[in-house]
């Protein structure tokens, strides 16, 4: 059936709404991009918009030289390596009881963990908690509070539910145990899920900013959204700059390296995204549709 003018009309609005808001979004990150590969002389000169002037790879060359960069590299590359792999077998762990009908006690359980999102106990009893443990200046400080997001469990407990039950008959009758079935025909139909949730909890520990600044005091285990911040807001980038020689100095400027250390945050999860996109779209749809 072919689509009434009304209907025409309203797919190219949306499509020009959307096409707006995507550019908003897509606008800065250029305009960064550009800071960063400019010859500082247009940079000071306020002439720089979306297309770099004077193509100069200085300002990454003095990044990776001259600033803490590749050591907070190393420390995101850890944080979210290791705390993604953490969160993912937790929530796995957690969901797929959960979505067992037969588990006892599975509505307390469920109405218990969905009280977390409406009531927690703070920042302060947190913090409490993580010192007590002696995890203080250790990235068990930030894997352990994000261990489990309600919300990706609840994300993955609908999947697995979805699950057709005659799969689960058949392993049975075959001999396959509980855990045999979770992990050789659950999780290898459930990829869509696992792709999706991995990706959502990769950018929060990639991003983790706030409990990095609660629980790590070693400059030296900073990770790049920290450092990236105190690059952007203190005056330490400007003192390390002052420290090298001075013809390294002037090949340069604050800005546009401040421009290069945001671009090396960002550009990790621009390349792990188009490999995960295919489950991406199909594990956020989980739950829109019955049948």
């Amino acid at each position: 059936m072919s689509a009434s003018l009304g209907d025409k009309l309203f797919y190219q609005i949306n499509a020009l709404i959307l096409g707006l808001i995507a550019l908003s979004c897509l606008l800065p990150i250029i305009h960064v991009a550009a800071l960063s590969l400019s010859d500082p002389h247009y940079i000071v000169s306020g002439s720089v918009s979306f297309w770099p002037r004077g193509l100069s790879f200085d300002s990454y060359n003095l990044l990776m030289n001259g600033t803490r960069i590749i050591q907070s590299f190393v420390n995101s590359v850890v944080i979210t390596v290791v705390g993604v792999a953490l969160s993912l077998a937790f929530t796995v762990l957690a969901a797929y009881p959960l979505s067992r009908s037969y588990m006892y006690g599975r509505r307390f359980f469920t109405l218990a963990i969905v009280f977390t999102m409406l009531f927690s106990g703070g920042m302060i009893p947190t913090y409490l908690v993580v010192k007590s443990l002696g995890l203080m200046n250790t990235y068990g400080a930030i894997w352990l509070p994000a261990l489990i997001s309600t919300y990706y469990m609840l994300i993955m407990r609908s999947f697995f539910v979805n699950i057709p039950g005659e799969l689960e008959e058949a392993a049975r009758i075959d001999g396959c145990g509980e855990f045999r079935y979770m992990m050789r025909i659950v999780l290898p139909l459930s990829l869509p899920v696992i792709a999706t949730v991995s990706l959502f909890y990769a950018v929060g520990y990639w991003n983790s900013f706030i409990s990095v600044l609660l629980y790590i005091q070693d400059i030296e285990k900073y990770n790049l959204a920290v450092l990236v911040q105190r690059m952007i807001r203190s005056q330490s980038l400007l003192q390390e700059i002052n420290n090298l020689p001075v013809q390294e100095q002037t090949a340069v400027t604050p800005e546009g390296i401040k421009s290069a250390g945001i671009i090396v945050m960002v550009i990790p999860m621009l390349i792990i995204y188009p490999f995960l996109q295919k489950y991406f779209i199909k594990g956020v749809m989980i739950g829109a549709i019955k049948g």
